[in-house]
């Protein structure tokens, strides 16, 4: 009879032990893939903000440069042939915007990179040299402001 008792004791001994391992070994997977899937959300994230600001950037450049083809005497180069780079750069900008909302959870870092592209996209809608410096100035204050807020995000 102690034999028996003894044998049980060591299965459910054994069991038990079994049990605590598949426990502990599927908390620490569990771990690993919270881990892992908040390590490959932050990359996308510093891809999407990085790649977002230097759209922005190169929107923001290409706006200028139309500034000066329709303001200037005479201008440096045909606006016409400016203005489809500059479109082809909305587009992008745009694109990058929506890949930044998709993968921000906030709402206000959304908004605000929505702002910046709508004042980047005000800049050519200025008649004076002076309003449109003003602009540039606000405009490269915002984009790094922006890049500054999405780092806390990172």
């Amino acid at each position: 009879m102690e034999a028996i008792i003894a044998s049980a004791i060591a299965v459910l001994g054994t069991l038990l032990g079994s049990g605590l391992t598949l426990a502990f070994q599927r908390r620490t997977t569990d771990r690993t893939h919270a881990f892992t899937r908040d390590e490959r959300l932050r990359q996308e994230r510093l891809d999407a903000y990085a790649t977002y600001a230097g759209t922005l950037l190169n929107y923001r450049r290409s706006l200028i440069h139309l500034w000066f083809c329709l303001h200037e005497q005479p201008p440096p180069e045909d606006p016409e042939a400016v203005r489809p780079r500059t479109y082809d750069l909305r587009s992008e900008a745009q694109e990058a915007l929506f890949r930044v909302q998709m993968l921000t959870d906030d709402e206000t870092l959304s908004r605000t990179a929505e702002d910046v592209l709508a004042a980047v996209t005000e800049l050519p809608r200025t008649d004076s040299r002076p309003e449109l410096d003003t602009r540039r100035r606000e405009t490269r204050d915002a984009i790094s402001a922006l890049v500054r807020a999405a780092k806390r995000h990172l």
